[in-house]
């Protein structure tokens, strides 16, 4: 993982507070993201998941980690997560599951253009 991590691969520790997630890992390994489980984020904005995801983003933010939550399906959840300086977030809110020849499609309808100077850069 060392070695990835130094060649610029970003790794993450998916699953964060759940199974053999551990923070042990965060201590031991070159990681540089934390994914909040969906299970923290599926009865969001509750007060107890709610404070769950709250001390992931906070312990990511002190070690210096971004923070993705995993399973957003509601604008509740992603509002809810915004507010508590969730930087990204992943599900069906945004994307069902595609192949990867749909992406390009999907991108292009989902995203704005940018509009770029005719000059050039100043």
């Amino acid at each position: 993982l060392t070695r990835l991590h130094d060649m610029g691969v970003g790794l993450a520790i998916d699953d964060f507070g759940t199974g053999q997630s551990s923070l042990a890992y965060l201590c031991r390994l070159p990681v540089d993201c934390l994914k909040i489980d969906r299970s923290f984020v599926a009865d969001l904005p509750d007060p107890r998941p709610r404070s769950v995801a709250d001390a992931v983003v906070s312990l990511a933010e002190s070690l210096g980690l971004n923070t993705i939550a995993e399973g957003v399906e509601t604008a509740e959840q992603a509002a809810c997560l915004a507010a508590l300086g969730c930087p990204a977030a992943q599900g069906w809110r945004y994307a069902r599951p595609m192949a990867a020849s749909a992406l390009p499609a999907w991108v292009a309808a989902h995203l704005p253009v940018t509009q770029h100077d005719e000059a050039g850069p100043a």
